[in-house]
């Protein structure tokens, strides 16, 4: 649990204490089925509350584990509960007086239906959603290495993680040479068995969320854009989608507009570094971004005071880490996990004045 804090107040000590809060409900998406889900269960455990899991569909069994894991472990039956329940039933979950607080990482989607739900229980929610999380290629940028970790950026995962890059900005200045480092490296990349070591890229998850991705690219080239790399759906056995790399992306089109979940990279072109940094924050998310500049102090300046996101890597790809805060802006939700701040999210901080006897009289 967390410790008592001490203030000074007029005439005695202030206490800050932490008490948990109760039951607090996960919905929990399928991209990384055993980190997303002790990414909120642990920390809400530490905090000494119990925690229901509604896991995704296609990933139950993983849910299942963990609970049998965290029982093996020692932790006592039923502090961590899995619940094999439709939409209809979570709803009813959220509405019961034992449940104090809802966490949800998935889609804006979804996310508004349950913080709706929350809210008219007047209950507390969290919410780690989508993105289409913008890399920004300054003009004093390495090239080099700007392709090689936008590159990493955009297929981790097979391109399944809220926070990949999923558009890169690059200005003028480096527009061509960017355009065609980047396409190479994602041209090499080959489809193939995900438990090959060799392999650089594998299947989807899912056919229904490849197809829709497809879509997504088909829709985007009507309305202008060009495919440089991939684009076209294999004929092969299994949610194969090819690296793909658009061009000629602007507003309107879903490359530009939406989150694309899978291996599909939207370049964007930009003026200048002014015309970069607005176009990084033409966007109804903000969970992750990145700047490309070999000018440090500047690129942290950027990022501090002009970056309307949650996250940002400078000269790299970084991915979530325990000791730093996860979680965005706008439609990518709000509340915060890791970082010591997931602790916080359901905790009751009670004030508890200590008027000194003197005082008193």
């Amino acid at each position: 649990a967390l410790a008592d804090e001490e203030r000074d107040i007029p005439g005695g000590t202030g206490v800050v204490h932490y008490s948990p809060l109760g039951v607090i409900y996960g919905i929990q998406p399928w991209n990384f089925p055993c980190y997303q889900v002790v990414r909120y269960a642990i920390a809400n455990l530490m905090a000494g509350n119990g925690v229901l899991l509604k896991h995704a569909e296609n990933c139950t069994g993983s849910g299942l584990f963990l609970r049998d894991l965290m029982q093996r472990a020692g932790l006592p039956k039923n502090l961590f509960t899995v619940l094999l329940i439709d939409h209809d039933q979570s709803d009813l979950v959220i509405e019961n007086d034992l449940v104090r607080g809802v966490t949800l990482t998935g889609s804006d989607g979804a996310g508004r239906i349950v913080a709706r739900k929350a809210a008219e229980n007047l209950k507390k929610s969290v919410l780690e959603l989508g993105s289409n999380d913008a890399y920004i290629v300054l003009d004093d940028a390495d090239i080099d290495s700007a392709v090689e970790a936008c590159v990493a950026a955009r297929i981790y995962n097979n391109g399944q993680t809220c926070v990949n890059g999923k558009r890169f900005i690059v200005t003028a200045r480096n527009y061509d040479a960017f355009v065609e480092g980047y396409s190479r490296k994602m041209q090499a990349i080959e489809m193939g068995d995900p438990t090959d070591g060799r392999t650089g890229l594998g299947p989807l998850a899912r056919n229904d969320l490849r197809d829709k991705l497809a879509a997504q690219v088909d829709e985007s080239v009507r309305k202008g854009a060009r495919a440089v790399v991939g684009g076209k759906t294999p004929d092969r056995k299994g949610a194969y989608y090819p690296a793909t790399v658009l061009v000629d992306v602007k507003p309107g089109q879903p490359a530009y507009d939406d989150e694309l979940f899978g291996p599909v990279a939207s370049i964007i072109r930009a003026e200048d570094d002014e015309d970069a940094m607005r176009i990084a924050n033409d966007s109804r998310y903000g969970l992750g971004g990145g700047i490309f500049s070999r000018d440090e102090g500047r690129a942290r300046k950027l990022a501090a005071e002009q970056f309307d996101t949650g996250m940002i890597s400078l000269n790299g790809f970084n991915l979530a880490i325990p000791n730093m805060p996860f979680g965005g802006v706008k439609n990518s939700g709000y509340g915060r996990e890791h970082g010591g701040f997931g602790m916080k999210e359901f905790v009751n901080a009670k004030s508890i004045y200590m008027m000194d006897a003197a005082a008193d009289a």
